[in-house]
Protein backbone atom coordinates (compact mmCIF):
# COMPACT_ATOMS: atom_id res chain seq x y z
CA UNK A 1 0.00 0.00 0.00
CA UNK A 2 1.25 3.75 -0.60
CA UNK A 3 0.56 6.16 2.30
CA UNK A 4 -3.15 6.84 0.39
CA UNK A 5 -3.95 3.04 0.75
CA UNK A 6 -2.92 1.92 -2.87
CA UNK A 7 -1.62 -1.16 -3.39
CA UNK A 8 1.65 -0.92 -4.70
CA UNK A 9 4.49 -3.52 -5.60
CA UNK A 10 8.50 -3.26 -5.17
CA UNK A 11 11.01 -4.14 -7.59
CA UNK A 12 10.03 -8.15 -7.55
CA UNK A 13 6.56 -7.63 -7.92
CA UNK A 14 5.54 -8.29 -4.04
CA UNK A 15 3.03 -6.41 -2.40
CA UNK A 16 4.58 -3.62 -0.29
CA UNK A 17 1.90 -3.38 2.48
CA UNK A 18 1.06 0.59 4.34
CA UNK A 19 3.73 1.54 6.92
CA UNK A 20 2.21 1.22 10.15
CA UNK A 21 3.91 4.86 11.54
CA UNK A 22 3.75 8.05 10.61
CA UNK A 23 6.52 10.22 9.74
CA UNK A 24 8.24 11.97 12.84
CA UNK A 25 8.76 15.21 11.04
CA UNK A 26 7.92 17.09 7.27
CA UNK A 27 10.98 17.55 5.78
CA UNK A 28 8.76 19.74 3.09
CA UNK A 29 8.55 22.12 5.45
CA UNK A 30 11.99 22.14 7.04
CA UNK A 31 13.78 22.11 3.39
CA UNK A 32 13.79 26.10 2.80
CA UNK A 33 12.59 27.23 6.07
CA UNK A 34 15.87 25.76 8.05
CA UNK A 35 19.74 25.36 8.19
CA UNK A 36 20.04 21.91 8.50
CA UNK A 37 23.30 20.84 10.28
CA UNK A 38 23.90 16.65 10.11
CA UNK A 39 26.67 16.04 12.99
CA UNK A 40 28.66 12.53 12.22
CA UNK A 41 29.65 11.14 15.71
CA UNK A 42 31.93 9.25 13.68
CA UNK A 43 32.14 5.67 15.10
CA UNK A 44 30.27 6.06 17.98
CA UNK A 45 28.64 2.85 19.63
CA UNK A 46 25.14 2.90 20.43
CA UNK A 47 25.72 0.93 23.69
CA UNK A 48 28.41 3.64 24.78
CA UNK A 49 25.74 6.48 23.80
CA UNK A 50 22.82 5.10 25.77
CA UNK A 51 25.32 4.47 29.02
CA UNK A 52 25.70 7.79 29.03
CA UNK A 53 22.32 8.91 27.99
CA UNK A 54 20.96 7.34 30.95
CA UNK A 55 24.13 8.44 33.35
CA UNK A 56 23.39 12.20 32.44
CA UNK A 57 26.83 12.52 31.51
CA UNK A 58 25.98 13.85 27.84
CA UNK A 59 23.55 16.53 28.80
CA UNK A 60 23.67 18.68 25.87
CA UNK A 61 22.69 15.57 23.73
CA UNK A 62 20.08 14.03 26.75
CA UNK A 63 18.52 17.89 26.22
CA UNK A 64 17.63 17.25 22.75
CA UNK A 65 15.43 13.65 22.82
CA UNK A 66 16.89 9.85 23.90
CA UNK A 67 18.74 8.41 21.25
CA UNK A 68 16.66 5.72 18.91
CA UNK A 69 19.18 2.35 18.64
CA UNK A 70 19.30 1.91 14.97
CA UNK A 71 21.20 -0.21 12.25
CA UNK A 72 23.90 1.27 10.62
CA UNK A 73 24.62 1.60 7.03
CA UNK A 74 27.84 0.38 6.60
CA UNK A 75 30.54 -1.29 8.45
CA UNK A 76 33.50 1.71 7.84
CA UNK A 77 33.49 5.26 7.40
CA UNK A 78 33.16 4.94 3.16
CA UNK A 79 29.80 2.64 2.76
CA UNK A 80 27.96 4.40 5.55
CA UNK A 81 28.72 7.99 4.47
CA UNK A 82 27.96 7.08 0.73
CA UNK A 83 24.62 5.79 1.89
CA UNK A 84 24.06 8.11 4.79
CA UNK A 85 24.46 11.33 1.61
CA UNK A 86 22.39 9.55 -0.85
CA UNK A 87 19.60 9.78 1.71
CA UNK A 88 19.76 6.50 2.91
CA UNK A 89 19.86 7.44 6.99
CA UNK A 90 20.84 4.76 9.97
CA UNK A 91 17.13 3.42 10.26
CA UNK A 92 15.38 1.40 13.45
CA UNK A 93 16.76 -1.30 14.77
CA UNK A 94 14.08 -3.73 14.10
CA UNK A 95 13.06 -2.68 10.78
CA UNK A 96 13.16 -6.13 8.47
CA UNK A 97 11.97 -4.28 5.08
CA UNK A 98 13.97 -1.39 3.07
CA UNK A 99 10.64 -0.45 2.43
CA UNK A 100 9.09 0.47 5.90
CA UNK A 101 11.83 3.17 6.42
CA UNK A 102 11.38 6.15 7.27
CA UNK A 103 12.86 8.56 5.14
CA UNK A 104 13.81 12.32 5.60
CA UNK A 105 15.25 12.64 2.02
CA UNK A 106 13.60 10.69 -0.87
CA UNK A 107 16.34 10.45 -4.31
CA UNK A 108 14.33 10.61 -7.43
CA UNK A 109 16.98 8.97 -9.43
CA UNK A 110 17.36 5.97 -6.88
CA UNK A 111 14.63 3.62 -8.87
CA UNK A 112 11.97 3.72 -5.30
CA UNK A 113 9.33 5.50 -7.38
CA UNK A 114 8.74 8.60 -8.33
CA UNK A 115 6.52 9.92 -5.47
CA UNK A 116 8.58 10.76 -2.02
CA UNK A 117 6.89 9.58 0.94
CA UNK A 118 4.87 11.74 3.11
CA UNK A 119 7.10 14.06 4.72
CA UNK A 120 9.93 13.26 3.03
CA UNK A 121 12.27 15.81 0.84
CA UNK A 122 12.35 14.70 -2.83
CA UNK A 123 15.70 15.58 -4.10
CA UNK A 124 17.15 15.64 -7.66
CA UNK A 125 20.83 14.84 -8.02
CA UNK A 126 23.56 12.23 -6.80
CA UNK A 127 23.63 13.45 -3.26
CA UNK A 128 21.15 15.28 -0.64
CA UNK A 129 23.66 18.03 -1.22
CA UNK A 130 23.33 18.37 -4.69
CA UNK A 131 19.42 18.62 -4.10
CA UNK A 132 19.85 20.77 -1.20
CA UNK A 133 21.94 23.14 -3.40
CA UNK A 134 19.79 23.13 -6.65
CA UNK A 135 17.19 24.52 -3.53
CA UNK A 136 19.02 27.40 -2.82
CA UNK A 137 21.22 26.06 0.38
CA UNK A 138 25.04 26.45 0.71
CA UNK A 139 26.36 23.11 1.46
CA UNK A 140 29.54 23.48 4.21
CA UNK A 141 31.82 20.20 4.97
CA UNK A 142 33.73 20.19 8.03
CA UNK A 143 36.11 17.23 7.75
CA UNK A 144 37.51 15.10 10.56
CA UNK A 145 38.96 11.95 9.85
CA UNK A 146 41.26 10.63 7.29
CA UNK A 147 38.58 10.30 4.35
CA UNK A 148 37.67 14.02 4.65
CA UNK A 149 41.25 15.50 4.92
CA UNK A 150 41.24 16.44 0.98
CA UNK A 151 45.19 15.39 1.43
CA UNK A 152 44.57 12.08 -0.57
CA UNK A 153 42.66 11.24 -3.71
CA UNK A 154 40.26 9.27 -1.67
CA UNK A 155 40.26 11.87 1.30
CA UNK A 156 38.98 14.46 -1.76
CA UNK A 157 35.95 12.29 -2.83
CA UNK A 158 33.30 13.29 -0.02
CA UNK A 159 34.74 17.05 0.44
CA UNK A 160 34.02 17.22 -3.24
CA UNK A 161 30.55 16.76 -2.56
CA UNK A 162 29.97 20.23 -0.88
CA UNK A 163 30.61 23.93 -2.37
CA UNK A 164 32.77 24.48 0.35
CA UNK A 165 34.94 22.28 2.45
CA UNK A 166 37.68 22.32 5.27
CA UNK A 167 39.97 20.54 6.86
CA UNK A 168 43.12 20.80 8.57
CA UNK A 169 45.39 18.91 11.03
CA UNK A 170 44.00 20.26 14.08
CA UNK A 171 40.58 18.53 13.04
CA UNK A 172 42.09 15.16 12.78
CA UNK A 173 41.60 12.16 15.47
CA UNK A 174 45.45 12.35 16.48
CA UNK A 175 44.33 15.81 17.88
CA UNK A 176 42.94 16.05 21.44
CA UNK A 177 41.39 19.09 21.22
CA UNK A 178 39.97 17.96 17.53
CA UNK A 179 36.32 19.03 18.45
CA UNK A 180 37.40 22.15 19.96
CA UNK A 181 39.02 23.53 17.18
CA UNK A 182 36.16 22.79 14.60
CA UNK A 183 33.94 24.41 16.79
CA UNK A 184 36.07 27.21 17.04
CA UNK A 185 36.46 27.22 13.03
CA UNK A 186 32.59 26.72 12.57
CA UNK A 187 31.47 29.77 14.98
CA UNK A 188 33.84 32.23 13.03
CA UNK A 189 32.13 30.91 9.78
CA UNK A 190 28.52 31.15 10.93
CA UNK A 191 29.12 34.41 12.17
CA UNK A 192 30.85 35.63 8.37
CA UNK A 193 27.79 33.90 6.62
CA UNK A 194 25.19 35.61 4.60
CA UNK A 195 21.89 35.49 7.17
CA UNK A 196 18.96 35.05 4.14
CA UNK A 197 21.56 31.89 2.95
CA UNK A 198 20.12 28.82 3.88
CA UNK A 199 23.04 26.42 5.13
CA UNK A 200 23.64 22.46 5.03
CA UNK A 201 26.59 21.76 7.33
CA UNK A 202 28.27 18.25 7.48
CA UNK A 203 30.15 17.83 10.86
CA UNK A 204 32.31 15.04 11.09
CA UNK A 205 33.38 14.54 14.97
CA UNK A 206 36.12 12.43 14.59
CA UNK A 207 36.89 12.44 18.94
CA UNK A 208 35.44 8.91 19.41
CA UNK A 209 37.03 7.64 16.19
CA UNK A 210 40.61 5.81 17.23
CA UNK A 211 42.78 7.09 19.23
CA UNK A 212 40.70 8.00 21.90
CA UNK A 213 42.79 6.73 25.20
CA UNK A 214 43.76 10.19 25.73
CA UNK A 215 40.38 11.70 27.00
CA UNK A 216 40.58 8.62 29.49
CA UNK A 217 43.64 10.13 32.36
CA UNK A 218 46.00 8.13 33.05
CA UNK A 219 44.81 5.15 29.85
CA UNK A 220 47.85 3.98 27.47
CA UNK A 221 44.97 2.58 24.84
CA UNK A 222 41.76 2.75 23.81
CA UNK A 223 38.95 1.14 25.44
CA UNK A 224 35.33 1.42 25.94
CA UNK A 225 35.99 3.78 28.65
CA UNK A 226 38.00 6.08 26.71
CA UNK A 227 35.05 5.92 24.14
CA UNK A 228 32.81 6.73 26.43
CA UNK A 229 35.00 9.78 27.66
CA UNK A 230 35.31 10.68 24.21
CA UNK A 231 31.75 10.69 23.74
CA UNK A 232 31.53 13.16 27.12
CA UNK A 233 34.17 15.56 25.49
CA UNK A 234 32.42 15.79 21.88
CA UNK A 235 29.10 16.94 24.08
CA UNK A 236 30.79 19.52 25.81
CA UNK A 237 31.84 21.43 22.44
CA UNK A 238 28.66 20.53 20.49
CA UNK A 239 27.28 22.87 23.43
CA UNK A 240 29.33 25.69 22.59
CA UNK A 241 28.17 24.90 18.97
CA UNK A 242 24.67 24.95 18.77
CA UNK A 243 24.86 28.26 21.37
CA UNK A 244 26.53 29.67 18.62
CA UNK A 245 24.60 28.45 15.82
CA UNK A 246 21.47 29.63 17.81
CA UNK A 247 22.59 33.46 18.13
CA UNK A 248 24.11 33.78 14.93
CA UNK A 249 21.80 31.73 12.86
CA UNK A 250 18.02 31.64 15.00
CA UNK A 251 18.16 27.71 15.27
CA UNK A 252 18.41 24.96 12.52
CA UNK A 253 17.14 21.20 12.13
CA UNK A 254 19.89 18.93 13.22
CA UNK A 255 20.46 15.26 12.49
CA UNK A 256 23.21 13.20 14.96
CA UNK A 257 24.08 9.89 14.58
CA UNK A 258 26.72 7.60 14.66
CA UNK A 259 27.90 6.36 10.52
CA UNK A 260 29.15 2.80 12.40
CA UNK A 261 30.17 1.31 15.89
CA UNK A 262 33.51 -0.43 16.80
CA UNK A 263 34.38 -3.54 18.89
CA UNK A 264 37.44 -3.51 21.71
CA UNK A 265 37.81 -7.24 21.32
CA UNK A 266 33.98 -8.09 21.80
CA UNK A 267 33.87 -11.86 20.40
CA UNK A 268 37.31 -11.94 19.41
CA UNK A 269 36.57 -8.46 17.20
CA UNK A 270 38.50 -5.78 16.80
CA UNK A 271 37.71 -2.30 15.71
CA UNK A 272 35.23 -1.78 12.59
CA UNK A 273 34.55 -2.75 8.97
CA UNK A 274 33.97 -5.87 9.92
CA UNK A 275 30.09 -7.28 11.02
CA UNK A 276 29.74 -7.43 14.39
CA UNK A 277 26.52 -5.76 16.08
CA UNK A 278 29.11 -3.42 17.91
CA UNK A 279 30.08 -2.16 14.66
CA UNK A 280 26.24 -2.35 12.96
CA UNK A 281 24.19 -0.91 16.13
CA UNK A 282 24.59 3.14 16.12
CA UNK A 283 22.39 5.68 17.88
CA UNK A 284 20.69 8.11 16.02
CA UNK A 285 18.42 11.34 16.71
CA UNK A 286 17.26 14.23 15.36
CA UNK A 287 15.32 17.85 16.39
CA UNK A 288 14.75 21.64 15.87
CA UNK A 289 17.34 23.45 18.27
Amino acid sequence: MSDSGIPVKDVLGYEAPARSFAPSVDMTQVVGAFDILMICLDTLRYDVAAKEEAAGTTPVLNRYGSWEKCQAPGNFTWPSHHAMFAGFLPCRYELKRMADRERLFFSASAGLGKKAPKGAYRFSGGTIMEGLAKDGYETWCVGGVSFFDKRSDLGKVFPGYFQKSYWNPSFSCKRKDSTKNQVDFLLKKVNQAEARKRIFLYLNVDAIHYPNYFYLEDAVHDSVDSHAAALRYADRELGRLFAGWKEQRKGAFVICCSDHGTCYGEDGYWLHGVNHPMVTTVPYKHFFL
